[in-house]
């Protein structure tokens, strides 16, 4: 596999989540607040990325993927060309300017300008997930917070206020599925909080962890709502916590100047929209810090890179290889460490990694057939035959 692990993360790394995807082999850093992604890295993304896409696919979102070098004309139309304090500059040799995308609402207005003209063509709702650049000055945070990102963004088109909140709940809903799939549900609050320059109040979704620069107080435990502290509420003992989605009204600001429909009577009105937005790769930050220990990361197993980490040892491959192909048969997903090591430096990579499940094949295996089965979250060793193995991942 390209990658490995490393026993001791780079000095000037201070961020949990950073440390800990370093030294296991996910990511490298580039420059401050970029990282690359390495194959163990990536299949985490990926399989958060489509947790993601498939909760909006549920929901209506039409998928899409949107330019990165954008107009700089649509940027002044909407006067953020220069209030945009994070917007990437980019002059090309022919002296044209270009923003670098941080965001896509001065895309996908224009775009969608080409295809909505009626009511009959409202509510629309669609969505990208890509590479976002913002030029961050607090980029400390690894993943966290970083100048290159991948981001879901989800823009919706309503007719009205009626039509646009009944689409925000379920973007709200979808949310919540989300996180409750990737294991943070029961650590993530629906926070009421600032709406900006577009709305008076939006939600931020905030996963309490120590890494957080937010501060958040609880108000109802049981519907896992709680405010941001920035409203000036005072909710009590405030919690530390990091924005992992936020939902926001964004009304006709992006539509006045070009979007318009006709309603039934003839008449145009200008679109009403919302923007929602997730970091699958801030995610991944936080999951790794919010599911660790000691000895390395525990992913749960909706994200985890491999559903099984197989290790072989001593002499017995032969056995390994077959226990490999019978559980890749079966799809499987199995990380197989064949390589010639001591069995203390293969459990260490096996516990920092953290996949859900370790499966030994040592003497004892060959002996009998059994295997050594270990969850990453457990301390039990269990003796169990192929065949049990098999129908509990399975099953």
């Amino acid at each position: 596999m390209f990658g490995k692990t490393i026993k001791d993360a780079p000095k000037d790394e201070v961020a949990t989540n950073a440390k800990l995807l370093i030294r296991a082999g996910f990511i490298r850093r580039e420059v401050s607040g970029v990282y690359n992604y390495l194959p163990l890295g990536i299949r985490v993304l990926n399989r958060i990325s489509n947790i993601v896409r498939e909760e909006m696919n549920a929901i209506g979102g039409q998928e899409l993927l949107l330019s990165s070098l954008q107009n700089k004309e649509s940027w002044e139309t909407t006067g953020r060309w220069n209030s945009f304090d994070a917007l990437f500059k980019l002059t090309s040799v022919l002296d044209h300017e270009y923003p670098l995308g941080p965001t896509h609402e001065e895309v996908v207005v224009p775009l969608a300008k080409q295809f909505i003209n009626s009511y009959k063509d409202l509510p629309l709702a669609v969505y990208q997930i890509q590479t976002k650049f913002r030029d961050e000055k607090r980029a400390k945070s690894g993943i966290l917070r970083g100048r290159e990102f991948l981001m879901k963004d989800l823009y919706s088109f309503s007719t009205d206020v009626d039509q646009h909140e009944d689409f925000y709940n379920k973007v709200a809903e979808a949310y919540k599925k989300i996180f409750h799939r990737m294991g943070i549900g029961d650590r993530t609050y629906m926070t009421r909080a600032s709406g900006g320059s577009f709305s008076k109040f939006s939600h931020e979704f905030q996963c309490l962890t120590e890494a957080g620069e937010d501060t958040i107080y609880i108000t109802d435990e049981g519907k896992k709502e709680a405010v941001n502290k920035e409203l000036g509420e005072d909710g009590g003992e405030g919690m530390r916590a990091v924005e992992v989605g936020n939902i926001f009204t964004l009304g006709t600001k992006f539509s006045d100047p070009y979007l318009t429909f006709k309603d039934e009577k003839g008449e145009s009105h200008p679109a009403f929209m919302g923007s929602y937005g997730i970091g699958p790769a801030r995610l991944m930050g936080v999951i790794a810090e919010a599911f660790s220990d000691d000895k390395g990361i525990v992913w749960p197993k909706e994200v985890a890179p491999f559903r099984v980490h197989l290790i072989s040892l001593g002499q017995h491959s032969v056995l390994a290889n077959r226990v490999y192909e019978k559980l890749v048969a079966l799809g499987i997903e199995t990380l197989y460490d064949d390589r010639d090591l001591r069995a203390g430096e293969k459990f260490a990579d096996a516990d920092l990694i953290g996949i859900p499940t370790r499966v030994v094949i040592g003497d004892k295996s060959a002996d009998t057939e059994t295997l050594e089965a270990k969850e990453r979250n457990s301390e039990e060793v269990r003796n169990i035959t192929l065949e049990q193995l098999l129908n509990e991942l399975k099953g």
